[in-house]
């Protein structure tokens, strides 16, 4: 047993050095004195002074964090819906909805974005005029992002005790006010999180947004065009903040959900 727990121990070593020694490799030459990718020179904080002052890479960034906010809180609302709707229908409807929104998911990015871009040539053919650009970019977001919404919330739904709802509706409540009273608050976990993988996923997306977004450059496609000639220290810089920041965001959730599960553990 001694043996077993010890290997256990190897293993999440192991496995945590894995994911985070490559992260804190890239922190740590984020404050190297040269571009150097191989040794460590001197400290400095040039980079990131560097960064602030680079417009191409701001501009890229701040495109990004709206699409994402923007698609992120529709795809959040829209996979919502669409979880309480599946989870209405009959066993056997809601089995085939389910496997048909898994494609999108298990589907390669490569196939969803030139099916998508070719949806667009098509719809701007029959149309005319310019339509890449922001608006095709937002529904390519919002389209892959929904079914990470469904597969999220539809389990707290069938989690979730049906008399809680048919008591809401006894007691007089309409069922619009059951829903945001009752349901909402207990899925709300549940939403928040798709809320986040939604936002992960689209600041991160580069294949599907290549595709559609035209002339337009988010941040993914800022850091490719760079990497033809070579990786500057400013994206390491960037990426340092924005794994720091999205952390930071994970931590706080936890706590609040730890503190919320506290305060009912001392309630009962």
């Amino acid at each position: 047993m001694r043996r077993m727990g010890l290997l256990a121990k190897v293993y999440m070593v192991l496995i945590f050095s894995f994911m985070y020694v490559p992260i804190a490799v890239m922190a740590v030459f984020s404050f190297n004195e040269s571009k150097s990718r191989s040794n460590f020179t001197g400290f400095t904080l040039s980079w990131y002074r560097n960064l602030f002052r680079n417009d191409m890479i701001l501009s890229a960034l701040g495109l990004s964090l709206v699409i994402a906010l923007v698609a992120s809180i529709i795809a959040t609302v829209l996979g919502t819906m669409a979880s309480i709707g599946i989870h209405s229908m009959r066993r056997g409807a809601r089995n085939v909805i389910m496997n048909i929104s898994y494609m999108p998911v298990i589907n390669p990015e490569i196939i969803t974005g030139v099916s998508m871009m070719l949806l667009f040539v098509v719809v701007k053919n029959w149309m005319g005029g310019k339509i890449f650009g922001t608006p095709t970019l937002l529904i390519a977001h919002i389209t892959f992002c929904v079914p990470y919404v469904i597969f999220n919330v539809s389990p707290k739904l069938r989690q979730m005790d049906v008399r809680m709802w048919e008591a809401a509706l006894d007691l007089g409540c309409t069922p619009v006010q059951a829903f945001f009273k009752v349901v909402l608050p207990e899925i709300m976990p549940a939403v928040l999180s798709s809320f986040l993988i939604c936002l992960t996923y689209s600041i991160d997306d580069f294949i599907i947004s290549y595709f559609t977004s035209g002339t337009l450059q988010t941040l993914p496609i800022a850091i490719y065009s760079m990497t033809r000639k070579k990786v500057s220290p400013e994206i390491n810089a960037l990426s340092t903040i924005m794994f720091v920041v999205i952390l930071s965001i994970i931590l706080l959730v936890n706590a609040n959900d730890t503190r919320k599960q506290k305060k009912l553990a001392s309630r009962d």
